[in-house]
């Protein structure tokens, strides 16, 4: 008795449209508190990227603030001692700024002895090529190069060889 249909169960067409259109408003409802919710999403991410962006540097200060101290007590006990206690104290902060930035990924271009490289190194003048010496061979170093990660922060001011190699 499958075939039969049952006409009291039918609903009234105006009772199903009704349905539906209440249907639709749950889901226009529903569909605007999404849309609402991604838009705070993205306005949080991008308040989230700004105060990264802001805050980012401060493990950084951190390890760098005890650095300044010690800065300070040198100059304030060279009043009182002798020069080589301000030496001491800069040549301790020198160490405590460089470990501090390696451990942020910052370290320093190895320039001195070698080939020159344009990608990391800024040649501001050339001398000629020494007896034994190789042309394209870094001189001194002026101005210490940085590496932030695999990105050159700043590169090596050089002094190159420059000429036919001497042999």
């Amino acid at each position: 008795m499958s075939d039969e249909i049952d006409v009291d169960n039918e609903e009234d067409p105006t009772e199903e449209l009704l349905n539906l259109k209440s249907r639709i408003e749950e889901l226009e409802n529903e569909l605007m508190y999404a849309n609402a919710e991604i838009a705070n999403t993205r306005q949080r991410a991008a308040r989230d990227r700004s105060e990264a962006i802001k805050f980012g540097g401060s493990s950084l200060i951190r390890r760098i603030l005890p650095m300044l101290d010690s800065l300070d007590k040198a100059i304030h006990s060279s009043e009182e001692n002798d020069s080589k206690s301000i030496i001491e104290g800069v040549r301790m902060s020198l160490i405590g700024i460089k470990s501090s930035l390696e451990l942020e990924g910052i370290t320093a271009i190895n320039a001195q002895g070698k080939t020159f490289d344009p990608t990391c190194m800024e040649a501001i003048a050339t001398v000629p090529t020494l007896k034994g010496k190789k042309s394209g061979t870094v001189v001194d170093v002026i101005e210490q190069g940085y590496m932030y990660h695999e990105r050159v922060l700043r590169a090596s001011r050089v002094i190159v060889y420059e000429g036919e190699d001497e042999e």
